[in-house]
């Protein structure tokens, strides 16, 4: 009994897998030149419906699995490169089946999670642009800080004639003498650098009073300079926050001009600046989180902390009709605190910048492996409930991280799916 054994129908739905029916390519072909026929179902005496005493008959298969490295190619296309595997051409992970039970050869899970779909586009990891610090003193330089030098508020950014002039925060040039009675911003901005350096008996408001007055004294006696109470333009300069020192735009010795750039400096925190394409100005806001690939392989967190309002074109000379340019706007990222100490001393650094473009939420999911082709149109999954398996027609939704959104009749949470090696 070593002869060729018959072959059984073809059957679909579920099924007892214990023994699975083999074809040669060419007797595939010919099944789906048959007309259509019914599911072949047993009579009382055991035979099946499909067979006849002419011989077997098969019913044309209702799914089949892509067979061919070009069918998974022409697959591919269809699903925008996210690609559909056919069993037997590895990949999987999930549990295996013994060799020969009929049941796929490996399983995983339908999840229930969020997808979330990634557009990569270029940064650049850096401490941001150079900006000139100017200063309205006279007399000749001094002293002048290092360059790389970190500057905090109260210390000094240089010294003309030997006379300290030292740094505060905010956003208002000094262009007054400020006195008991004056009122303004500006006088706002000295008194806030008062209390935050630890000087008190004032309220810090809008108004220079005669109290303000007494703690300028006190900071003027500890900077070693004359106790006038009063704060002049050439006393100190501004900044936004704390600075680190790029570059001198004065030498020692050097005569003061009022009014003109001393230092070039930039922020003291490592940040990704964006020249992102406008076209994907949807794609990013304040605030948003996003994933910094660095130089180095590693992945930081990080946050969206301005979007540019206004567009710029990059890449041409800007003459008519060049045409050559990009149209950009500018995004700065700012990243997360606890992945700070994986930037090194990156400046200028290339990284790449991950931005969610869509997301899905709670959303049914398998591996985009566990796809079948069906042979009517579409895609389904088979899913494995012991030694049995059937097929179910999905409908697919996102593809995103290897996995592929899903709906289909009955599919629930931790039910196994067949998926290749």
């Amino acid at each position: 009994m070593h002869g060729r054994q018959p072959r059984s129908p073809a059957v679909t739905g579920e099924t007892d897998m214990t023994h699975t029916p083999e074809f040669t390519d060419d007797e595939t072909t010919r099944m789906h030149q048959f007309p259509s026929q019914t599911d072949p179902v047993k009579d009382p005496s055991g035979a099946s419906a499909g067979r006849s005493p002419d011989g077997p008959q098969y019913a044309p298969p209702r799914r089949r699995r892509a067979r061919t490295a070009a069918a998974l190619i022409a697959l591919a296309v269809v699903l925008s490169g996210a690609g559909v595997a056919a069993y037997g051409f590895g990949g999987g992970n999930g549990e295996k089946s013994e060799k020969g039970s009929g049941l796929p050869p490996a399983t995983a899970l339908v999840t229930r999670s969020d997808l979330a779909e990634q557009d990569t586009v270029t940064g650049s990891l850096g401490y941001g642009d150079e900006q000139p610090l100017t200063s309205g003193a006279s007399g000749t330089v001094t002293w002048l800080p290092k360059l790389g030098a970190t500057i905090e508020q109260g210390q000094n950014a240089l010294k003309a004639d030997g006379r300290p002039i030292p740094l505060i925060y905010g956003d208002t040039p000094l262009y007054r003498e400020l006195r008991a009675g004056t009122k303004g911003p500006d006088v706002a901005e000295v008194e806030r650098a008062l209390a935050a350096l630890g000087y008190t008996g004032f309220t810090a408001d809008e108004e220079y009073s005669d109290k303000t007055a007494a703690a300028v004294k006190r900071w003027q006696k500890r900077l070693g300079v004359p106790q006038t109470g009063t704060v002049k333009p050439a006393d100190l300069v501004v900044a936004d926050g704390e600075i680190r020192v790029t570059g001198q735009e004065v030498k020692k010795g050097q005569k003061l001009q009022p009014g003109s750039p001393v230092l070039t400096y930039t922020g003291t925190s490592q940040l990704v600046a964006i020249d992102l394409d406008a076209k994907k100005q949807k794609l990013v806001r304040r605030g948003d989180k996003v994933t910094v690939v660095l130089p180095d392989g590693a992945h930081a967190a990080g946050t969206i902390t301005s979007v540019g309002k206004v567009a710029s074109t990059e890449g041409g000379d800007g003459a008519p009709g060049e045409g050559d340019g990009k149209t950009v706007i500018k995004v700065t990222v700012q990243i997360d605190k606890k992945d700070r100490g994986k930037l090194g001393s990156y400046d200028g650094a290339p990284v790449d910048v991950e931005i969610t473009s869509a997301e899905k939420k709670d959303v049914l999911t398998v591996p985009i492996s566990a796809l079948l082709a069906l042979s009517e149109g579409g895609y389904g999954v088979q899913v494995v409930k012991g030694s049995v398996s059937s097929t179910v027609a999905v409908e697919t939704g996102m593809f995103a991280n290897g996995r592929v959104e899903i709906t289909g009749a009955g599919l629930k949470t931790g039910d196994k799916v067949g998926v290749p090696r």
